[in-house]
């Protein structure tokens, strides 16, 4: 079977998504019911459901989805890192309905201005909140925030950092320096893993294919090795640039040079591992 490594759900209802532009087609509700049916079909049996805003009730919103929802294993959620009671914060998350299921926080990065924000003293202590609690942390980063991931990760030797879609390398341009070398920075460090995921929205959403993507899949894999890959969808992300079955069938076919052991790595047991799904 096959894990999927990185999802989202919304309802616009309970709460808006400001990252969504007011005529992008993902400006509608996307829940599990809509996602179950084409994860099923195509052989995922467990997926990892990550957050989308830097809003506090999100997180205890995503646990009960898991709760109540078999295909949902696990969540990475959020929380402010740089509050002073993080730690107490992080267990009172694991305290509520489908607790267990918070295996990871994130922040969007991303989002910040300063490029060294991961790099901050309030936001290493919440860091080593996070590796004390037993979490992973995900990183969603552009590429030129790439060189304070690698120093973050330095830092915090005993903590997993996961790097989401690969830092969000310019596949549309085919430009691979100096994405490459900072991501193979980052790889050194055995604390870190990577997703194979986001290349569709990196990509000409409209022309698109695999072999485009291929290189990208291909430094990772030299990286990190695929016992530190994992995929995901990027559902409902994905679907600017292709199905949910499409996104899958692209990552097959990028990997498949790999054994049967190697591939069960990148679709299975990474994530079930680094996650304990």
């Amino acid at each position: 079977m096959t894990v999927d490594a990185h999802h989202h759900v919304w309802d616009l209802s309970v709460r808006d998504q400001g990252w969504i532009g007011g005529d992008s087609p993902l400006r509608r509700d996307f829940g599990l019911a809509d996602l179950a049916p084409e994860a099923r079909a195509a052989g995922v049996d467990r997926t990892v459901l990550v957050q989308t805003v830097t809003v506090a009730e999100e997180t205890p919103e995503l646990l009960a989805l898991a709760a109540a929802h078999d295909l949902v294993a696990g969540v990475v959620g959020w929380t402010d890192l740089t509050r002073p009671d993080v730690a107490d914060e992080l267990a009172r998350l694991r305290e509520l309905p489908g607790g267990h299921h918070l295996k990871g926080v994130r922040h969007q990065v991303q989002s910040e201005a300063d490029p060294d924000w991961l790099l901050r003293p309030d936001v290493g202590r919440g860091l080593a909140a996070v590796a004390d609690a037993g979490l992973v942390y995900d990183l969603v980063v552009l590429p030129h925030q790439l060189p304070a991931c690698v120093r973050a990760a330095a830092r915090h030797p005993g903590l997993t950092f996961v790097l989401d879609h690969l830092g969000k390398p310019p596949v549309a341009s085919g430009a691979r320096e100096p994405w490459e070398s900072d991501l193979r920075a980052l790889a050194a460090l055995p604390n870190t893993a990577a997703k194979l995921s986001g290349l569709v929205t990196e990509a000409d959403p409209a022309g698109w294919t695999p072999e485009e993507l291929r290189p990208y899949a291909d430094a990772a894999l030299e990286a990190f090795g695929p016992h530190r890959l994992m995929f995901g969808s990027d559902w409902p992300v994905c679907t600017l640039a292709a199905s949910y079955g499409e996104v899958l069938a692209a990552a097959r076919t990028v990997t498949g040079g790999l054994g049967a052991a190697e591939r069960t790595e990148v679709f299975e047991a990474t994530a079930a591992r680094l996650y304990h799904l």
